[in-house]
């Protein structure tokens, strides 16, 4: 199969053995609309948060903010959410996977524009900004803390702040200092042993501290690049000039993009992300759990207690279409991940959900190759390039990072 695969592609795209032949002449108007279509300026307003009530109010905001780099949110005092999501580096870390408390399996995503994603997680397992906020609070490889000591902690340090946003604190004073339903078996077993209405003073006080965050994480928008300066002088119907021009080999890597590599399938829109899950025959990483993507993510996001049906939503149920509608399909799912953002890419090595292809290179190389999933149906059709191809479209992908990452001829 994979055989008969690699030929059809061949077949279809043979043209790209000679695209160094290809000029950078008058763009036509379907490639023009498909460049405008990738442009920041396409980007629209933010979507509604309808889980948050407090999404945009500033005040929560600059909340969201303070704890974001605050690292007393953690079990060990010395993690905060920016040790894996550093502002220097696009709100992301660099690593192959992500490392707080721990090393975790998976790597970090960046934040930048995260606001407009359907799902969060490579697996899709939260369905919002501020449940995705509180999952890493309790992860013992990331935040390490627990649910008891989280509101505590806004209790004693952050009580005027947080009741001018959310109103009066609860009496926490009769809650155990540590317990929480996904802690260890003492803080299970102590959290168990709450009254009801002290778990659910806990919980509201807990799902404040993610809306919080994600109140501020929705100011992350992504920035400019110049790509989108190109785009904007295309669009205006003008020749892109200084710091907006292309060179040769960008246009041939742009052409590729929105053309012959079939790239626009999955990275489409203005952040460059259909934000679906997609099995692409990425092999697992040695060493680490099996990780079935989103097949398990399914199970997750519909069973988090956080999700927009859940009782600390500011939602309707009218108004949670995504989980109400999602695909359920699991075995469809099987090792399929989500579509990542381009934006900024070039700058952020190594690449797919655990870091397991280097360079933009090898993972041209991969799609090129298109090889079999370990498990599920890979969805990639291999693609033929010339060297200068390769080069092509990495020097495009360049001109999507925020810094002026420039590729000669």
């Amino acid at each position: 199969m994979k055989t008969a695969r690699r030929h059809a592609a061949i077949g279809a795209l043979c043209g790209l053995l000679a695209l160094s032949a290809c000029d950078s002449g008058a763009l036509s108007e379907d490639e023009r609309a498909k460049i405008a279509s990738l442009s920041i300026d396409a980007l629209g307003p933010l979507p509604p948060s309808p889980g948050n009530r407090y999404a945009d109010d500033p005040r929560a905001a600059d909340f969201g903010r303070r704890l974001f780099f605050d690292e007393g949110l953690s079990g060990t005092g010395t993690v905060s959410c920016a040790t894996c999501h550093n502002p220097d580096r696009q709100f992301q870390d660099g690593l192959p996977r992500g490392v707080g408390v721990a090393e975790t399996d998976r790597r970090t995503m960046p934040l930048a524009g995260a606001a407009w994603n359907i799902w969060q997680f490579w697996d899709g397992r939260r369905d919002s900004l501020w449940a995705q906020a509180l999952t890493p609070l309790e992860d013992q490889r990331e935040h390490a803390g627990n649910r008891t000591a989280y509101a505590r902690y806004i209790a004693g340090v952050y009580a005027g702040t947080y009741e001018e946003i959310f109103g009066s604190l609860p009496d926490l004073s009769q809650t155990p200092e540590n317990a929480s339903p996904l802690g260890t078996e003492t803080e299970r077993a102590d959290w168990s042993a709450m009254a009801p209405e002290q778990r659910e003073a806990v919980n509201r006080v807990f799902a404040n501290i993610g809306k919080a965050i994600a109140a501020f994480e929705r100011t992350l928008a992504p920035p400019e690049t110049r790509f989108d300066r190109f785009a904007r002088a295309m669009a205006a119907g003008q020749q892109p000039a200084g710091n907006a021009a292309f060179s040769d080999l960008e246009l041939e890597g742009l052409r590729l993009f929105i053309g012959k590599a079939n790239c626009l399938e999955c990275h489409n829109g203005p952040r460059l992300t259909d934000d679906h899950f997609h099995n692409t025959g990425v092999p697992p990483a040695k060493g680490l759990p099996e990780d079935m993507g989103r097949a398990t993510g399914i199970a997750a996001v519909q069973s988090d207690p956080f999700n927009c049906l859940g009782r600390h939503s500011d939602a309707t149920p009218e108004a949670c279409e995504a989980l109400r509608f999602m695909k359920r399909e699991e075995t469809a799912m099987e090792r399929a991940y989500k579509t990542p953002s381009l934006r900024g890419v070039a700058g952020r090595p190594p690449y797919m959900h655990a870091g397991q292809i280097a360079s933009l290179e090898a993972v041209i190389d991969h799609y090129s190759s298109a090889p079999d999933a370990v498990s599920g149906q890979s969805e990639i059709r291999g693609v033929v390039f010339t060297d200068r191809g390769r080069q092509a479209l990495i020097a495009f992908l360049k001109t999507l990072d925020a810094e002026d990452v420039r590729a000669s001829d």
